[in-house]
């Protein structure tokens, strides 16, 4: 046997020999451990910031209406002309409009001012 090979077998014994009585084993929470802190972090620096992102698009949405320029997922400009239950009819050019669901619009460009509706 290779000097190798036995240090590897001391080990396995080592790992599997029981804990003494009266000792706790704390393998079970040492081995949760570390997928809960993961699981912690990935909350923290991935769900959370698209969470509130997808809050602040949705409230963006909630906020449209006639005369709103806004870019498309696309990347089609256009004028909000009309607003539909779950779409808009986006004027794209001079006699042309399309309607597009909701969710498709990206950003708004600009809405349109007081000075703009006389």
């Amino acid at each position: 046997m290779t000097k190798m090979s036995s240090m590897t077998a001391g080990l396995n014994f080592l790992a599997q020999t029981p804990a003494p009585d009266g000792a706790q084993n704390p393998a079970a929470w040492v081995q949760i451990l570390p997928m809960v802190l993961l699981f912690g972090a990935m909350y923290f620096f991935m769900i959370a910031p698209q969470r509130k992102k997808q809050k602040e698009h949705d409230k963006m949405l909630a906020a449209l209406s006639s005369g709103d320029e806004i870019v498309t997922t696309g990347g089609i400009f256009g004028v909000i002309t009309n607003v539909k239950d779950d779409r808009f009819v986006v004027r794209i050019a001079d006699n042309t409009k399309i309607e597009i669901g909701k969710s498709f619009v990206q950003t708004v460009i600009k809405k349109p001012s007081a000075d703009d509706k006389k």
